[in-house]
């Protein structure tokens, strides 16, 4: 990933904070047709942009039909962070979610990616059966919106955002060691 690149090259500290992007979705998902009504050649030029860059970044992606409720994968994952595996979960999720598909609001889903990274399944269920790591959540919700976060990925540097799929020489010129400004 571009991420862990920054910090091998660069030693750059990343703090995840996790976003409510549309949160109303219920547990069953929602067509993005549906979510984005009148848009459908947009989402589908998008959806093909995203899945061009991914390929050049080395990323695997998958255009999706559906999108899900991800309250519960951010509430496990700050949980995973505590037990020292939030980066192995995060990519569980991303590759259970971008390109597999699943739905990852299904707490047996989550288990799964929960076990598949060396945790415990029965304190992954209890902990979303608890709800233990929601003010965690709401915390990192409440960030955003004070930084101004409207889409993900956002990505923030020294107060300069950078919004959307980048470029690993975007990362570069973000934190200040490639050619040239960046501005959006």
């Amino acid at each position: 990933m571009r991420t862990d690149r920054l910090q091998q090259e660069y030693g750059i500290e990343l703090r995840w904070t996790v976003f409510p992007l549309h949160p109303e979705t219920p547990e069953q998902g929602i067509e993005l047709t549906e979510l984005f009504a009148g848009k459908e050649e947009q989402i589908k030029t998008m959806q093909s942009q995203l899945v061009k860059q991914a390929a050049l970044e080395g990323l695997p992606l998958t255009e999706r039909t559906r999108t899900y409720n991800s309250l519960r994968a951010q509430e496990l994952g700050k949980w995973a962070e505590q037990k020292g595996q939030g980066d192995n979960f995060r990519r569980a999720v991303y590759h259970a979610y971008f390109v597999d598909g699943l739905n990852i609001s299904l707490v047996d889903e989550l288990v799964q990616m929960a076990q598949s990274v060396g945790l415990s399944g029965d304190d992954a269920r209890n902990v979303l059966k608890e709800k233990s790591y929601i003010e965690a959540v709401n915390a990192d919700w409440q960030r955003a919106r004070s930084l101004g976060v409207t889409a993900v990925p956002t990505h923030i540097f020294e107060g300069i955002s950078l919004v959307g799929f980048a470029s690993y020489d975007e990362f570069i010129r973000l934190i200040g060691k490639g050619p040239g400004p960046i501005f959006y």
